[in-house]
């Protein structure tokens, strides 16, 4: 993953930290859900981006979408 990648994951994180503190200050259950989910997929991408990986294109059993 490239510098701009694991930027972009980061600031997900981010981004989804601060919309969840938002939503539980303001209690709508709704977008908090939006903010949980937008901060693990940042986790996510930068997970795989830490052990050189691509995992968008792995499906749930681990093995890649093109076998």
């Amino acid at each position: 993953m490239s510098i701009w990648g694991k930027a972009k994951a980061k600031a997900d994180e981010l981004i989804g930290r601060a919309e969840e503190v938002y939503v539980e200050s303001h209690g709508d259950a709704a977008a908090q859900l939006g903010g949980e989910a937008r901060r693990l997929e940042g986790e996510a991408e930068e997970e795989a981006a830490e052990r050189g990986g691509d995992e968008r294109h792995r499906r749930d059993d681990g093995t890649s979408a093109g076998h």
